[in-house]
This record gives C-alpha cells, structure tokens and sequence, in this order.
C-alpha cells in the first residue's frame, strides 16, 4: 500500500496528504453495517480531493480546474476555488478529466443462471430459448402462466460478482441497472453500486422497474400457452387486467371479511399494484422496431409509465417515440459491413440490411435531437471493450458529448428514480466518481485511471501503470552510454522512444519501464541492450546487460515532458480524406432514411390531393351503370365525386389521362395471412378469441406492397385455424409506409376465427395430441360451454353494477369477445371441411 503511494507520488509529481496511519479517525470511519467485525476494521480514508482537474459537474456544467471533495460516500464540494481539507488523501489528477460516475443502464450481471438470457443468446423471432417452465421458480402463490414471473425481486436474488464488477468499474461503470431475463412478465429490478461487495452493501434501490417482453414459446410445441407474439401480448394484457382486479378484490373484501368468499391469493399479481396504479415503470425489451409502439399501445391503454430496451433501428419510427416522448435504453450494437466483396455473398445482401449498417450508429443521434430520453448499455456487444469506441461512433454520428454523458448519469438517474442521490457531482450526491485521461466522449486515446464508488476509490490499470513518457538524463555504471532518451506517446502504454537518432523500444510497466536498446549506443557493439527500470523517488533506478555479459546499472531522472507526436506524413492525409468521406456520408445518410427500410420504403408519405380527375378510361363500376366506356372518374379528398363523361375539375386537379386504361374498385382479399408477425396461429388452447391479429400487424411485410401492385386496396387478415375458436381479425388498408395502426380499416366490423374439422383436433399433426379437444364432438362442446361461460360472465357484471354482488367480477378479455358474438357485435368466420360440419354449427 506504501509502495502504490509513493509511485504514484512520483507518477504526478505529487505528495500526498497523510497516511493511512497519521489520518484523524474521524475521515477513516467506516460505513455502518449491521455485519459483525471480524479481525481488523477497514481504515482506508474516507474523505478524498481531487485536485487539478477538469470537473464535468453535470451535462453542460463544467469547472475547467479545480478541487472535488468527497467525505463519507459523499460529495462535499466541487469548484475551482476549493480547498482539500485537513484530513483528506489528496490525487493528483492535473490534466484529467472528472465525471459523474455512469450507469449501465441494463445489465443481467450478478443473477443466477434461471434469471439470465439463455445461453444460446435472445430468440431471433420472440421465443425464448428454454422451456417456459424453467423460467419460473418453484412454490409460492403464483400466476398460473410460468412466463408471467412478476413476483420475482431481483434483489433477493443477487450474488457477490467482484470479477463482472471490475468489468463493469473499466468502463466507468459505477451502478448498474441489473434486470431479469426470460419470461413476459420477468419480475423487478434493482439498482446496484459497483464495488464489488455483497448485496448488502451494493443495493442502491430495488423495486425500480418490471421487466416485460413479448415472449413465447414457438409453435405447436406443446409447452402450452402462448405459442405467437399475439397470444403473447393477451397474456401480458390479461395479466394487468387481473392485478387491477386483485387489488380492488382484495380492498372490497377487507371491507367485509366473513361475510363475503376470500378471493384468491396471488404474490405475482400483488406484485404488478405499482405498475398498473403508475408507481412502477414498465420496461419492454423489444426485438424490433415494431415492438415499440405495441408497448406504448399498452402502456396508453393502462396509463403505464414506459421504457423501453431499444435494438437499434428506432429512428424507423421516431415520429412515435418523439412524440410520446419513451424513454429508450439503447444498446450500442451496431451491425458489421455486410460482406460483398464476391457477387456470391453481395447477393445475399438486401437494402435494407445495408440501410441498417449506415444508419445504425445515427440512431442515438436522431433520438436525442427529438427530444427522446436515451440511456446506453453495453448489454448486446460481443466485447464490452466495444462500448467506448461505439459511443465515440455515434457521438460522429451525430449524438453530442453532453447528450451521451446525459445518458450515461443524468438520463438513467432521473428514469430509474435516483436523480436526488446521483447523476452529478453536486454537493450531497453520492460519491460515484469517474477520472479519465483525455476525453472520452471524443478521443479515441481516452482512457479511465480511476473509479470512486460512494466515496471508494478504485485504481485501475491507467493509474497504477507507471507514465514512462518524458525526456530523461541518463548517467550508467559500468559502461558507457547515451546522456538522454525521449519517450513520447498518445497514452503511457502505447509509446515509441529514441535515444538521439536511434530508435528504442520502451515497454511500460506497472512499476517502471524496460527499454530494448541497440548495443551500438554503449560504445560499437551488435546487438540489444535490455535495461530494466524501476520508480524511484528522484526518476528511475536500473539494471542492464551488454551483450558480452557485462552488467551495468543506471538511473534516469525527468528533465522534462516529451514533445509532441511528430506529423505522420502521408497518413495524415489520408485521415483527413476519410474524414471529408465520412461528412459525405452523413449527407446520404440523412436522406436513406426510409419507411418501411429497404427497396421500396417511403421518405415520406405521399400528399393527397385535393382533387383528381381520370379521363378517358373504361370504368368498371360494379354498380347499376355497368361497364362505362371513354368515361370519366372525378375524386375529392380521397372519395368519388361523380362518374361520367365530359367531367371537369377545379383548377389545380390532379389529372390523369387514362385512355386505353381500365378502372376498377379496389380489390378486396376476404382471406388472408399476410403482415402478421411472429405467428398466424395461438396454438397454446383450443379457444383463444382474446387474442388479436390487430396487436401484432406488421407494416413492414412486402407482401403488402406487392398485393398492391396487383390492384388489392383492402384485406381481411384472420387468425389460423388451429383453433375450435381462434384469435379476432383485422380488417386492413394497404397503406404502404405507414405504421401499423394506420393500416386498420376504420369501422370495419369486428370478427373472430372459428375453425371445425381437422384442423382444432390435430388429427394429423406431428405434435403430441395433449390439447383439449381431440374430436369433433370435443370441438362442439368446446363451443357450447364458452357461451354459457359468456353469458354467466355478462350476468355476474350485471349483479355488480346493480349492487348485489360485494366483489367485482374479474375482467376477462375470452370471455368479453365471447359476449361480443352473443350480443352480435362480433361476426364469425368459420373455417369448415365439410357441409354437415357447418349445417350442424348453424343449426
């Protein structure tokens, strides 16, 4: 501990204040802990100065030199004119930059295995990668769903991790939003400092957030319920619908306890009360950018306070995001450059994958400038080391310094709850403390030395390396050799040196140098000298051997800092051209920006006009005038005016002469699987009418835009047949380029998918017969009882509101759709083998 002192000491130039033996006991107190002492208490200082430095106080605030105080796990005092008291170890940081300490904004460090991605990494297509059951843990009042897991507390399951916490201090990481894997509802996450210790001393505040994700298990598996993104997003719907009715059960039961039936217990719906009354954030990982506006659908629907894990292509649809103004966690995991280098593997390249490379690292750029709250992680890169190097990538791209140091403290601090304890260097805020070398927001040469974690301070290997770089007098013992040497270089472990004209190899280490000579330098003989240098008080202390197995020794003292890098020439400009290229390519950047991405997206919407007129065409009116031939078609804000001949327009009309032409109405598809993603069927049970294919419409699909160029307008999507009584349809407008709530047709009635035969039996599938039902008359019966559960269900709401029922009914989203036929408002279209199968269900 002395030793690292005094090097470091003679590292800055610098003595430093007190000793751990000479400090008043007052600055080594340690924290309070309800823990035992066992042998000797921990007497390390507690109060620590920062002197010399450039002081980034917060975004935009910054003190160029001055002092940082910090006492206790506090910050006392931050300015240009502060002092360090008394009793303070005082740093010697001149020429360092100091920031507030960052935060990894979404992390699954320190959990165990059940709580993790699973190894395999995220499901491409929404599943998760292990058995729904292995993502729920035993015993408990539980929901009866093994992927809704909202009960689980991240800090009660923390482990001690010191090695993921070094990892993470590298990076200047001085908190970590540590987050659930696997399941829809994942359970609540939890805030912990980086130190390394136990969950005792790092857990800076649980409860922050429930992890949520649109996950499912693929397919006729027979893992059960929900098999498709739209059961999926059911499930997650139902599931807030019953903590609402949990809580108003349980509160309207207190009320009368004994003279009403106990509603059920349930620890995973008590545990969503903060999400659904607004205390609690709901934070959806998405897997696209589609994802993000079906979590703002269902956060508007249940006035939810929303975040989300981002993927990297939200600038798709920013004017959403700008808008409602989601907090977006934004993993920096831009794609590599397609490879194209042989026509075999560019053909495998699509447009939109190559729109992706370019615009990915302007994403975190084009959020910040709408005005969208971002945090980064470092969750997603293959090498954490990647993080800094991505950041400085988007930061070209057009994110500013001060919005990435925002979302790495201000942003996170105020999404996560702790803006009053952290995310500045403000006195009273904790002590979470980053010293870097250089900036590290622009320079690629930056580097972080040391981390301060409530008041903590942990050196890394940039501050315990010794700083070789200066200009050193040599004086040797035993052999003769040159008087000074030059050690120059952008950071102290990446340097070059010379001893006059000749070049010499400088290897730093944590405790000096070791320079590789040539022989020539100690007088005429071949070969290589190693001098092996240790820091001393006064510079540099050392051995060595010529090649003829003379020993010498020697010492260096500093005369002076080493010059500046030499201009490399050629490469210079080369760099500069690169850089002229890479503003070029912001340039087309800006304008590839298209919806949806690839061949045929859209820059924008195209504008209607007000009027337009198409003459001279054959029309085909499907209506009492028939085929009308050399006729015209007269159009006003998107409806038909009139169809005749001779017809004229306002000036300023759209005209379109159509001579030879035909015009038709619109097609009109009354079947079709088109644009829903991520499953066409919910095979988990036989009846599935709560799920709906308008949850899961995806905008993106190019079967869109081709049925449009074969003259279909509208389409009728339905839910698959696997089921006795599927999922709701939507009916659809082909509105290419916009998103998927656009695309609903308004007013369309509503419908539902029922199916008869084969097909809801399984009869011949490949996956085990295990579902309810598996036969015909199974499939009847499957029927029957759903409509008399419907209308049991209308009439215990109808007891409510009349006040003769104590407790409300629980809502159920089946059951309301079942109602909806019962009542006529809901039409069914029946997927049926043959005739007596659709007499029977008529009769």
């Amino acid at each position: 501990m002395k030793q690292t002192r005094l090097f470091n000491a003679v590292r800055r130039g610098a003595w430093l204040v007190g000793s751990l033996l000479l400090l008043p006991l007052a600055s080594a107190a340690p924290r309070t802990s309800s823990t035992p002492l066992e042998g000797l208490r921990d007497a390390s200082p507690r109060t620590h100065a920062l002197v010399g430095a450039r002081i980034v106080v917060a975004p935009g605030r910054v003190i160029e030199k001055g002092t940082l105080v910090v006492r206790d796990g506090v910050v006392v005092a931050a300015g240009a004119e502060v002092t360090p008291p008394a009793d303070a170890r005082v740093w010697d940081v001149s020429g360092a930059t100091v920031y507030p300490g960052f935060f990894e904004s979404y992390s699954h460090a320190f959990l165990p295995e059940p709580w993790k991605p699973a190894p395999v990494g995220r499901p491409a297509l929404g599943a998760p990668a292990v058995p729904a059951a292995a993502a729920v843990d035993a015993g408990g009042t539980r929901a009866w769903n093994a992927l809704i897991v909202a009960d689980r507390s991240t800090e009660q399951a923390l482990l001690a991790d010191p090695r993921t916490a070094e990892k993470l201090r590298a990076l200047g990481f001085t908190v970590a939003h540590v987050v659930p894997a696997r399941g829809i509802l994942r359970g609540r996450t939890a805030l912990v400092a980086l130190n390394g210790g136990s969950a005792n001393t790092s857990l800076v505040r649980s409860g922050v957030a429930q992890a949520a994700a649109f996950e499912f298990a693929p397919g006729f598996t027979g893992v059960g319920y929900p098999t498709s993104l739209m059961g999926s997003i059911a499930l997650l719907r139902q599931s807030l619908l019953d903590a609402s009715w949990y809580g108003e059960a349980h509160a309207a039961y207190a009320k009368r306890a004994g003279a009403v039936e106990r509603p059920e217990a349930n620890a995973t719906l008590a545990a969503l009360a903060p999400v659904v009354n607004g205390e609690q954030l709901l934070l959806v990982d998405t897997l696209d950018e589609l994802d993000v506006p079906r979590a703002q659908k269902i956060a508007r629907e249940f006035k939810l306070r929303l975040a989300v894990r981002g993927n990297g292509t939200e600038y798709r649809l920013l004017p959403g995001l700008a808008e409602a103004k989601t907090p977006v966690v934004l993993p920096l995991n831009f794609p590599e450059a397609p490879e194209i280098e042989t026509p075999e593997k560019a053909a495998d390249v699509t447009l939109d994958q190559l729109q992706q490379w370019e615009l990915a690292p302007t994403n975190a750029g084009r959020l910040a400038a709408a005005g969208v709250p971002i945090a980064l992680t470092a969750s997603e890169l293959r090498r954490e080391t990647d993080f800094w190097p991505r950041v400085r990538t988007a930061v070209k791209a057009g994110l500013t310094a001060d919005q990435a140091l925002a979302a790495l403290t201000t942003t996170p601090a105020e999404l996560f709850g702790v803006a009053a304890t952290h995310g500045t260097l403000e006195a009273g805020k904790a002590a979470n403390v980053v010293v870097a070398r250089g900036d590290l927001f622009t320079s690629d040469e930056a580097e972080i030395e040391l981390v301060f974690i409530d008041g903590d301070a942990f050196a890394l290997d940039a501050w315990q390396r010794f700083d070789a770089r200066g200009v050193w007098a040599m004086t040797f013992e035993g052999a003769n050799g040159p008087a000074e040497f030059t050690i120059r270089g952008a950071k102290p472990n990446r340097v070059r040196a010379k001893a006059g004209a000749k070049d010499v190899t400088a290897l730093p280490q944590k405790d000096g140098v070791v320079l590789l000579a040539p022989a020539d330098l100690f007088g005429g003989v071949s070969g290589i000298v190693r001098l092996n240098g240790r820091a001393a008080a006064d510079g540099l202390v050392g051995t060595g051997e010529l090649p003829d197995g003379t020993a010498l020794r020697w010492t260096a003292k500093r005369t002076g800092p080493a010059p500046a890098d030499e201009p490399r020439g050629p490469r210079t400009a080369e760099k500069s051209a690169e850089k002229a290229d890479d503003v070029a390519a912001k340039k087309i950047i800006a304008s590839t920006n298209t919806y949806p991405a690839g061949a045929f997206g859209r820059a924008a919407i195209p504008a209607r006009p007000e009027w337009v007129l198409v003459k001279n065409a054959t029309i085909w009116t499907s209506a009492a005038a028939g085929v009308m031939q050399n006729a015209d078609l007269l159009v006003r804000a998107g409806k038909i005016e009139q169809v005749g001949k001779n017809l004229s327009a306002p000036a300023g009309a759209t005209v379109i002469d159509a001579t030879g032409r035909h015009v038709t109405a619109g097609l009109i598809d009354c079947h079709s699987h088109i644009a829903i993603q991520r499953g066409v069927n919910e095979s988990g049970s036989s009846l599935t009418v709560e799920v709906r294919v308008a949850d899961v419409l995806d905008p993106t699909d190019i079967d869109l835009y081709r049925q449009l160029g074969g003259g279909v307008t509208t389409t009728h999507l339905l839910h698959g047949s696997a089921n006795a009584m599927g999922g709701q349809n939507a009916v659809i407008k082909l509105r290419w380029g916009q998103p998927a709530e656009a695309l609903l047709f308004e007013g369309a009635q509503p419908g539902v998918k029922f199916a008869l035969g084969e097909n809801p039996t399984r009869a011949n599938g490949t996956a085990p017969r295990t579902r309810y039902p598996g036969s015909r008359m199974g499939v009847r019966e499957t029927m029957l009882d759903a409509f008399k559960r419907a209308a049991d269900y209308e009439h215990a709401w109808v007891e409510f509101k009349a006040g003769r029922a104590p407790l409300p009914p629980r809502r159920d989203l089946r059951l309301e759709a079942v109602a909806e036929i019962l009542r006529g408002e809901r039409l069914i279209h029946i997927h049926s083998y043959r005739q007596d199968e659709i007499l029977m269900f008529i009769r």
